[in-house]
């Protein structure tokens, strides 16, 4: 019941309009249109020429404003899509910039771990010869403390006068003085000796 009589107002309401355009002479639709394009209302404008031109289609106002408004559509079309590029190369621009700003990023974040790399390594080379240095001064300490020891166990006699070690079967200064001192005692025994038998204490001494 409801959807024909929506139908059934809708017709009067068309038959309606129709009977008011008919009605209604060019230069009104010209003027109503010409209204609403000075008050920028472009939506107005262009129903009230399209429904003049409808009715008086050989007008020429209506044909000028018509014109007009198809004009105005365009360039605002243009004007639409100019705004358009110039925001998606406003977008372009930042994304470039952008992606620049990401490698700058990358770059010197890869730069950082290559710095604290060697730094890295630096360090553990320094470590490294430290402590090869560390273990070189302790063999020398040990071999200090072991030099005395070897020394301290040598026994006298087997040094010279000045102090160094003797050869095997060399004789110290002290030996060898020994030595001649009991060649010479043993020469001047030998010298008191007499070369003769010894005397008969018995016997006369002559005294001729």
């Amino acid at each position: 019941m409801r959807l024909p009589l929506l139908i059934s107002l809708s017709l009067l309401l068309c038959a309606a309009q129709k009977a008011c355009a008919q009605l209604a002479p060019a230069d009104d639709f010209f003027h109503s249109g010409a209204q609403f394009y000075i008050s920028n209302n472009v939506a107005q404008a262009r129903a009230a020429v399209d429904m003049g031109l409808k009715l008086y289609p050989d007008d020429e106002k209506l044909k000028k404003l018509d014109e007009l408004l198809k004009q105005q559509s365009q360039q605002q079309q243009q004007q639409n899509q100019q705004q358009q590029d110039q925001k998606d190369q406003q977008q372009q621009q930042q994304d470039q910039k952008d992606q620049q700003n990401q490698k700058q990023q990358d770059q010197s974040q890869q730069q950082k771990s290559q710095e604290q790399k060697k730094q890295d390594e630096q360090k553990q080379e320094d470590q490294k010869k430290a402590d090869q240095k560390k273990d070189e001064q302790q063999k020398q300490k040990d071999q200090q403390k072991s030099s005395p020891e070897k020394k301290d166990g040598e026994k006298p006699e087997d040094k010279n006068a000045e102090g160094q070690p003797m050869a095997p079967g060399q004789m110290t200064p002290e030996e060898a003085k020994r030595l001649l001192d009991a060649q010479k005692g043993d020469e001047q025994v030998l010298q008191l000796k007499p070369d003769g038998k010894p005397r008969d204490p018995r016997k006369p001494v002559k005294d001729w």
